[in-house]
């Protein structure tokens, strides 16, 4: 079974079971994630959950986009009920009417950290690692990651267009978890959360078990991020990173300008809109309309077959330059098309469009 669900006491806990493919998410993965969630959020003898990952290389390393590069090209559409389901998912979690413990162990990327971030009770240990790293296969950030890293302001933007990965403090410091306990004091916190009798008993649980988790590196270029991509045109967030000289500011140019232009552009205008958006629910519609169109796109193919199946590392984007990326493309990719977009289900309620009101 890809997905554990099983109750220890009055402890739901979820365990994603791909430790090989470093438990990345599937359809049927997605649709046993709910189930349960469902069944623990709607059960009196549940006063908690916990999520965790199965093996010892990390939490969920994103949505399984080898399925998707596999499919014969009539089929890719099939790919929009994965991501249908998906954010279903992450709306669902983000909304969890009882405490929901995500242990945001080793690699958390992705579909990872739509699982975890959305939760309202996020660890992180000494060698978590965490990123939005999807502008690399000529994506942008999904699984609500417009909504997370639009709050982050500066920091949210940059994580957004390097795909860097941060540690512990810089995601907590980001606003993508909460406290960090140590590695080694995990199995004593399940065991411990597993004895829980309340909800109340959760929080006092976790600051028992809660540490430093030491100064955010991120934190120290806050000033200088939010000044470099405060530029309209991506071109210029990559010239005021290569201008300002560092190691880190060139690193980050070098990185951003590496990336998808298309990805690169529609990652900007969705994170602008989220920034301006009421609800998750709203900045998830925008982003599946965005990703079925994507689906027509020539990186997002070409961006798996350098990262995943051929792993050479070397994308050939097309168009390669930001300036042949109009602003009528990106519209166009924003607008989506008629694929049924995900509907959102409240607790104890039906489901509804973040369109409809």
């Amino acid at each position: 079974m890809d997905v554990i669900a099983s109750r220890e006491g009055r402890l739901g806990r979820i365990v994603l079971n791909r430790p090989r493919a470093l438990n990345t998410l599937t359809l049927p993965m997605v649709r046993a994630f709910r189930q349960a969630l469902d069944e623990f959020g709607n059960g009196d003898g549940v006063s908690a959950v916990l999520v965790t990952g199965a093996g010892d290389r990390g939490l969920c390393a994103g949505g399984d986009v080898r399925i998707l590069y596999e499919l014969e090209a009539a089929q890719k559409w099939r790919f929009a009920d994965f991501w249908r389901e998906e954010y279903e998912l992450n709306a669902r979690i983000a909304s969890f009417p009882k405490p929901y413990v995500a242990i945001m162990d080793g690699i958390v990327m992705g579909g990872g950290v739509g699982i975890s971030a959305h939760g309202n009770r996020r660890i992180v240990t000494e060698r978590s690692r965490i990123a939005m790293p999807e502008v690399g296969i000529g994506f942008f950030p999904d699984v609500g990651a417009s909504w997370l890293l639009s709050r982050a302001g500066a920091v949210g933007l940059y994580m957004a267009l390097s795909a860097a990965t941060v540690t512990a403090a810089d995601a907590i410091g980001a606003g993508l978890a909460d406290l960090m306990i140590r590695l080694q004091d995990i199995e004593r916190l399940i065991e411990k959360l597993s004895t829980i009798e309340r909800a109340a008993d959760v929080d006092e649980t976790l600051r028992r078990f809660s540490c430093q988790p030491g100064v955010s590196t991120l934190s120290s270029f806050r000033r200088f991020l939010a000044e470099a991509t405060a530029h309209e045109k991506i071109a210029d967030v990559i010239a005021a990173f290569s201008h300002e000289g560092s190691e880190f500011s060139l690193c980050a140019a070098a990185e951003i300008g590496s990336k998808s232009p298309t990805a690169l552009k529609v990652t900007r205008a969705l994170l602008r809109r989220a920034g301006q958006a009421p609800s998750l629910e709203i900045c998830l519609a925008n982003e599946f309309k965005a990703a079925c169109r994507m689906l027509e796109t020539h990186d997002l193919y070409e961006g798996i077959r350098a990262a995943i199946i051929d792993k050479d590392r070397r994308p050939k984007w097309s168009p390669d330059r930001l300036d042949a990326v109009s602003d009528e493309t990106i519209e166009d990719i924003l607008a989506g098309d008629d694929t049924p977009p995900p509907m959102f289900k409240s607790w104890n309620s039906s489901p509804y469009s973040p369109w409809e009101n």
